[in-house]
């Protein structure tokens, strides 16, 4: 049924769902990776596409920018949807030295300045964490593909220009793979539903290194994240 901010219909959504940010992305996804693509839901223009990929039936839907933006489609998603393995694909921002721009992280752990995982445990600090399953299944078919991917905690930051001068170096000591602005609140949200979820990530800019790409850019390519978030989808789903 449709939600205040989704509008697709009962059906219209797979149980598998990638989640990128920007839903032109969505789109773009939709229209390169899968077969039978549809658009499903389009309400603010946050577009939201189903088709299969070998098979599997597969929604692609942006979620926006931030823990706030993407906490409200995710819990609709879960809530009225039925989707139960939840793969977020997404830009991250570089900060160890070990990471360079385009590689592929697979998200551990989102360590936040948010407060959305306290709020709802109590106030207590939450070890916002991957599924395991979907983790394992990821990193089995980036190995199969030959492909190199980072493993590792990223951290989800509230602020895209955050005030805290010492964040970077606190970061750093903690041995933070990348910065990026949803996942904490996806692994909260999975964990609280009790469904499965992953973040696969592009590293689209540097904090160490002041490299970057375009908007452009960002939308159309990181081809190598968006198949290997399918091809670990297909492999735990096997």
């Amino acid at each position: 049924m449709p939600t205040p901010h989704i509008s697709a219909a009962e059906g219209d959504i797979a149980e598998a769902v990638l989640l990128p940010g920007d839903p032109m992305r969505a789109e773009f996804i939709a229209e390169t990776f899968l077969e039978d693509a549809r658009e499903v839901t389009a309400v603010r223009n946050m577009l939201g596409f189903t088709g299969t990929y070998k098979d599997l039936a597969v929604t692609v839907m942006g979620t926006g920018m931030g823990v706030p933006s993407a906490s409200i489609y995710i819990t609709e998603l879960i809530r009225f949807y039925g989707a139960r393995r939840l793969v977020r694909v997404g830009s991250c921002g570089g900060i160890s030295s070990n990471v360079a721009m385009r590689d592929i992280i697979l998200a551990i752990g989102a360590n936040t300045d948010s407060g959305v995982n306290r709020a709802r445990y109590r106030g207590w600090d939450f070890a916002a964490t991957a599924d395991y399953g979907l983790l394992s299944a990821t990193a089995a078919a980036a190995q199969a593909a030959g492909l190199s991917v980072h493993v590792g905690n990223v951290h989800t930051s509230d602020s895209f220009y955050n005030p805290e001068p010492e964040a970077l170096a606190t970061w750093q000591r903690m041995h933070v793979l990348a910065v990026e602005m949803e996942v904490a609140g996806l692994y909260g949200i999975a964990a609280e539903e009790g469904v499965r979820a992953l973040a696969v990530l592009t590293v689209s800019d540097h904090l160490v290194t002041q490299e970057e790409t375009t908007s452009q850019e960002r939308e159309r390519t990181f081809g190598e994240m968006v198949t290997l978030a399918l091809e670990g989808l297909l492999t735990d789903a096997s």
